[in-house]
Formats: structure tokens, C-alpha cells, sequence
């Protein structure tokens, strides 16, 4: 396939104008208008390109895939359903709006349901053969806090514990790429974090941690925030809180849901500029009731009214997820919140796919990477997604 007349998202986060040659599946390379130029100016021969497929970008943007790292659902399904055929309709629904990786997140559930979750999804990953790929699983739970539960059922949280997040790790046959903890609930945290920071990303979910405690997390080990501000102390002049301890361990990466409802624009673009770009990630947080009609759903078990792009618990009134996909998402932080584009393209494709250890298949259009690309008008408009090659 030969995409032609885009503008070609870079690795340094530029667009160009070019084309991308993609064969078996792979991007094979990029061809930039301005190395053709120098190389025509120069006397040097340029070949013709003869492709099966040649397909006409018409000036749009050419991005990478996205990746959502942390999502429950869409579509009236939910990752927790714990079925294949959730996971699959998830799967093609993504795909479908240009999130062509995904890695969906667990709720707080009883351990044993939890395992089984983890089990039914290893085996979908071995037969997939369409929609969007699964690249990881996000634990959220179910080692945080009561206190900062959010829409996570409190009868089924515990402490951290290193034996049980190992037969979460067995389970999933490592699919299993984050698990929260909320260092604060458990002595025995930082034990946990040394034990476990080899073998799995830790992150701070759902957490009450005071500034301190939080870094002490963090210089264990613990290197990702779960939707920063949403589930956590408010940060504050003098109780700067989780917020406070992310941005001072620069190895850590924040996740952020741009939704219009989560944070406030002037909150996001002051977080970009606090933590830095390199470190955002930006995720929807998506329950089962993206992409489908007002009304009520569940989460976790819990009741969930969503009205328009709000998700709030029946019980309490909570946010409980969101009801955006993460291309929406990633156009509200561009045309709402005054995130620059290339910016907001960086944070869905390029941090995601290096925060997952995925960087070398996934996250930019480069020779040798799965060639998922998604070409954009000017308006941001969606006008074609091209997965593993082909044309959905």
C-alpha cells in the first residue's frame, strides 16, 4: 500500500509532508516531500513507487494509531464482562474511531473473578485476529483506598499484596501491565512496590497518599499515576498531595482524562506545562456506555446515569468513568483546551506505546513498526483507519 499527499507525523513530533509505503503489514518506510526534492535536485534517481493499493491522503494528516492505556469499555460492553465476545466487540469498536491499541482496565472485583477476567483475556489475545490489538491489561484495583474509591466497589478492595498481584501477573500471562496501589492503606507498600517494580509497572490509583508518602512510593519504585487529579488528594499550595510527588519524580508518567468533564481546560494545560509533555499520557477512561444512548449502565456493579458525555454513580452522584473515546478526548484537549495538536498526537500514541514497553511495534509511523495509521482533515474529522495495512 502506498499512502500519498499526507502530511506524515514524525518522532519528533513534526508533521511533514510525504508518503508511507507499507508492505505485509509494516510500515517499510516514509517517504518526505523535501527528501525527494534534495535527492531530484541532486541528480539522484528517485524510484517510482508500484503498489497493490495506492491510496490518495488528500493533504490530511497521517498520525499513528492511538492507544488507550486505561479504559473499561464501550458499546454496552465491558472489559470485566469477562467474556472474548466483550473483548471482541470492544476490540472492533475502537478500531473503528482510530484507537488501534489497546489496554483496558480492571475494576475493583473479588480476586478469584479477577483472575478469571485475566485468563479469559490471554486467551483472546492468542486467537485475535481483528480490531484494535491487545497490548495490556491496567489492574485499577483492587489494592487502593476506600477513602478515594470513586466508582470502585468497597467491599472488594484489599491491601497491596505481593503473592496475589503474581497470580494476577500468572493469569494474564503477562498482559498485565500496571497495577494501582494506594501506598497509604498498607504497611507493607514499599515492600511490595521493591518486590514487584521488575516484574509489573506500579501506579498510585485511587489513593488518599499524603505529598510524602506518595514520594516515597514513587523513589520505591512506583512510576505511574492513574487519571491524575480524579481519585486523589486535591493538590493544594500546601498539600501538594500525589500531584506534588509526580511532579517532582520525573520518572514518572501521569495519566489524564481530556473528556471536558474530568478537569477543567485551564487545570490540563497548566499540568502539561507543570509535569512536562513527555510524561502525559492521555487516556479516556471510557465505561460501557461510549458510543451508545443516554440511560443507565453499570459499572463494576455499580449503577452509572450518563447523560450526554457524563458518567455519574446512582448511588452518590460520583464521576464514574467516562462516556468519550479517546479520540474525542485527544480533539477536546486540541480545540477546547488549547493543547497543540502535535502535542495531543504524542500523548495518545507515543508516550502510551513507550509507557506499556510497546514503543518497538507500536506508537509511530516507522519503518520496521505495525503499520496503524489514521489519516485526519483538517477539522480533526476522522476519514480513514489503516490497520496492520488495511483499510477498515
Amino acid at each position: 500500500m502506498l499512502i500519498k499527499n499526507v502530511k506524515v507525523y514524525t518522532e519528533d513530533w513534526r508533521f511533514e509532508e510525504g508518503e508511507i509505503v507499507i508492505r505485509d503489514g509494516i510500515f517499510e518506510r516514509v517517504n518526505f516531500k523535501t527528501d525527494k526534492e534534495e535527492a531530484e535536485g541532486n541528480g539522484e534517481n528517485v524510484p517510482d513507487v508500484a503498489e497493490d493499493v495506492i491510496v490518495d491522503g488528500e493533504g490530511c494528516f497521517a498520525i499513528p494509531g492511538l492507544i488507550d492505556l486505561h479504559f473499561h469499555g464501550c458499546m454496552g460492553d465491558d472489559f470485566c464482562d469477562g467474556t472474548k465476545e466483550a473483548i471482541e466487540r470492544i476490540a472492533a469498536y475502537e478500531a473503528s474511531i482510530g484507537v488501534t491499541a489497546i489496554a483496558p482496565a480492571t475494576m475493583t472485583l473479588p480476586v478469584e473473578e479477577l483472575v478469571d477476567i485475566l485468563k479469559v483475556a490471554a486467551e483472546y489475545k492468542k486467537e485475535a485476529t481483528k480490531g484494535a490489538d491487545l497490548i495490556g491489561i491496567n489492574m485499577e484495583g483492587p489494592f487502593i483506598s476506600p477513602a478515594k474509591k470513586g466508582a470502585q466497589d468497597e467491599r472488594n478492595i484489599i491491601p497491596c499484596d505481593a503473592e496475589v498481584c503474581r497470580r494476577f501477573l500468572d493469569a494474564s500471562e503477562g498482559l498485565v501491565k500496571f497495577v494501582g496501589i494506594a501506598p497509604e492503606e498498607s504497611e507493607k507498600s514499599i515492600e511490595f512496590i521493591e518486590q514487584m517494580k521488575d516484574k509489573v509497572n506500579i501506579s498510585l490509583a485511587h489513593t488518599n497518599a499524603d505529598y510524602d508518602t506518595a514520594k516515597a512510593a514513587f523513589d520505591a519504585g512506583a512510576n505511574h499515576a492513574v487519571h491524575l487529579y480524579n481519585a486523589m488528594p486535591a493538590f493544594t499550595h500546601r498539600a501538594p498531595g500525589v500531584v506534588g510527588a509526580v511532579a517532582d519524580c520525573e520518572h514518572v508518567m501521569a495519566e489524564i482524562i481530556c473528556d471536558g468533564v474530568h478537569i477543567h481546560p485551564a487545570a490540563v494545560r497548566a499540568t502539561f506545562r507543570m509535569m512536562g509533555e513527555e510524561r502525559m499520557i492521555l487516556i479516556s477512561d471510557s465505561m460501557r456506555a461510549t458510543g451508545m444512548p443516554d440511560g443507565q449502565y453499570t459499572l463494576g456493579g455499580l449503577d452509572v446515569n450518563v447523560v450526554g458525555n457524563r458518567a455519574t454513580l446512582v448511588s452518590d452522584g460520583a464521576l464514574a468513568g467516562s462516556a468519550t473515546n479517546l479520540m474525542d478526548c485527544m480533539r477536546t484537549a486540541v480545540k477546547k483546551m488549547g493543547i497543540p495538536f502535535e502535542t495531543a498526537v504524542a500523548c495518545a500514541t507515543m508516550n502510551p506505546a513507550k509507557s506499556l514497553g510497546e514503543y518497538e511495534n507500536y506508537g509511530s509511523i516507522t519503518e520496521g513498526k505495525k503499520a496503524n495509521v489514521v489519516l485526519l482533515d483538517d477539522e480533526l474529522n476522522l476519514k480513514m483507519v489503516i490497520k496492520d495495512g488495511k483499510t477498515l
